[in-house]
């Protein structure tokens, strides 16, 4: 009689496993419907790196609905190599413009209701767009751009994440003013919000995705998966932060933009002005320590009219 209640029980058992597991997989279905992903990959002579990143791309618990290819013309054999291994990969190629212009070139060119990017010498875990899709759906703040926690490497070094750089969810717009805390790689953003507040801002070299979170996140919430779902590959040395000295300049172009435009509520713009100080204020000690007086008194100058704006 014992061992008929414990087959009976496991049957229970079983049949009860089987009801959740098809249970969880109607709700994701059903909680990934409308989501059209674009993945937008901008890349220029880094054959290598990039054939890893589509790799990434295709093996998506998620599929999207496509991978676009912006090649700033490159001069190795980038899209030779991606259209034979990625044959359903559409390839756009653009004269060189800068990381901006292509990614503004595969938004445009873009089918899907919502945009991902990857820079190519980055990854994703195999379950980003899927968590992303997922916690999205579930968000009570209606998101309209999610972003993941990331693993960093350096010259293929595991690297330390220090506490500035932590990732954060709701409305950020007060964390985004020292440092980008977004990562563009990470981003999974409706396609809707490009007609609200813009594309990229193409004038700037470097900080354009500082600038862009900037104008986002003083209008509406972000979305945050706290799981280690993005992979950043850094040290080469074709990356941009090494190409320009002085970051802190063209995130002083982004401050001076965004409090020259309506967008701001006051709390908002007097944050930015006092980081707007700030960064002004360190490159004016830099341009001293090295004696650099163009730069200093270019400085110097706004750091007098912003103080009697």
């Amino acid at each position: 009689m014992s061992e008929y209640i414990a087959k009976l029980l496991l049957i229970k058992i079983i049949w009860f496993n089987r009801y959740v597991i098809l249970g969880s997989c109607k709700e994701v279905s059903w909680l990934m419907e409308g989501f059209n992903v674009s993945v937008v990959v901008p890349t220029f002579n880094r054959v290598d790196f990039v054939l890893e990143a589509i790799k990434s791309i295709s093996s998506q618990t998620f599929q999207p609905l496509e991978i676009i290819l912006v090649d700033n013309n490159s001069e190795d054999n980038t899209t030779e190599m991606v259209a034979k291994h990625y044959k359903s990969v559409k390839i756009l190629i653009q004269k060189k413009q800068g990381v901006s212009a292509a990614r503004n070139f595969g938004i445009r060119e873009a089918s899907g209701n919502w945009i991902a990017f990857l820079d190519s010498d980055d990854q994703w875990h195999k379950r980003k767009l899927e968590e992303q899709v997922k916690s999205i759906s579930r968000d009570k703040l209606s998101a309209d751009l999610s972003h993941t926690d990331e693993i960093w490497y350096r010259n293929k070094i595991f690297l330390n994440q220090k506490e500035i750089h932590k990732k954060r969810g709701g409305f950020i717009f007060e964390n985004c003013l020292s440092l980008c805390c977004i990562s563009p790689s990470s981003v999974l953003i409706r396609k809707k919000v490009f007609d609200d507040i813009g594309l990229f801002d193409e004038s700037l070299d470097v900080c354009e995705d500082y600038d862009f979170w900037l104008r986002f996140c003083c209008k509406y919430p972000v979305n945050f998966v706290d799981q280690k779902l993005t992979i950043k590959n850094g040290g080469h040395n074709d990356q941009l932060s090494k190409k320009y000295w002085g970051m802190d300049r063209f995130r002083v172009q982004a401050l001076e933009n965004l409090l020259s435009s309506s967008v701001l509520d006051e709390w908002q713009r007097q944050l930015t002005k006092s980081m707007l100080l700030k960064k002004i204020k360190i490159l004016i000690q830099g341009a001293k320590k090295r004696s650099n007086t163009s730069i200093y008194n270019k400085y110097l100058e706004k750091q007098k009219y912003w103080e009697a704006e």
